[in-house]
């Protein structure tokens, strides 16, 4: 018997990464898996190699959700699980960041998670049960140089709280990720080898450890947890 049996499950950037390592996770523990990203053909062979359904998806765009998220209940019946792991990571400090950069991470980042969580709403309102796992960072726990980019992090940490205490009565909870150091194309070009000596584990994480997070929470397993941060970072922000 699957972890996951029964549940509908969408996750957003499930086209590589973190998104796909969930996707698989899921999937193997016999959840309907629908995986969105922008990446039609990445998209494309994840859900072939995992076993999910693939959308073509701009996190950004309110229309789109709200597309996405009719197609998923009429086709499935229902939505039990929504994981917002789209993000874009710009390594850009403060003086450096222009209002174009701003505006895009910000999109994409915090209005994305917003809009998910929006549309997600409703139909787990009507079945008066989900879980929704917003995946942040450590930069929203902490100061980082990547300035736009912390931002966000800071307001996704922020928004599950709100949320949490929103949703709650209707029996749905919500939850944050905060990975630390997890190597994905994503920080292709970091020094990941140096940074891994800054890890009390010695050691930089994978999607996969991510994965068994979002796993938790999206199953029956977390049920009484709600509005919590907690991170999979080997140890970095202890």
């Amino acid at each position: 018997m699957g972890r996951l049996d029964g549940k509908v499950c969408l996750i957003t950037g499930g086209a590589r990464g973190q998104g796909a390592a969930e996707a698989a996770r899921f999937v193997e523990e016999g959840a309907t898996v629908y995986i969105t990203d922008f990446r039609v053909e990445a998209g494309e062979e994840t859900a072939k190699a995992t076993g999910a359904v693939f959308l073509e998806h701009d996190v950004t765009d309110a229309e789109r959700w709200a597309a996405v998220v009719e197609q998923i209940v009429g086709q499935a019946g229902r939505l039990d699980v929504l994981v917002n792991n789209a993000g874009i990571f710009r390594k850009v400090p403060l003086i450096e960041t222009t209002v174009e950069l701003w505006d895009r991470i910000i999109s994409v980042n915090q209005t994305g998670v917003f809009l998910g969580m929006h549309a997600a709403a409703g139909p787990m309102i009507e079945q008066g049960s989900g879980s929704i796992v917003n995946i942040s960072s450590v930069a929203g726990l902490q100061g980082t140089g990547a300035f736009a980019y912390g931002a966000t992090k800071w307001a996704v940490r922020g928004m599950t709280k709100c949320a949490a205490v929103d949703l709650g009565p209707h029996g749905i909870r919500v939850n944050s990720i905060h990975p630390g150091i997890i190597v994905t194309d994503m920080i292709a070009g970091l020094p990941l080898e140096e940074a891994a000596q800054t890890v009390p584990l010695k050691k930089n994480g994978t999607p996969e450890d991510v994965a068994e997070l979002a796993l938790w929470l999206a199953s029956d397993e977390s049920r009484y947890t709600s509005g919590a941060e907690i991170t999979v970072d080997g140890g970095l922000t202890a």
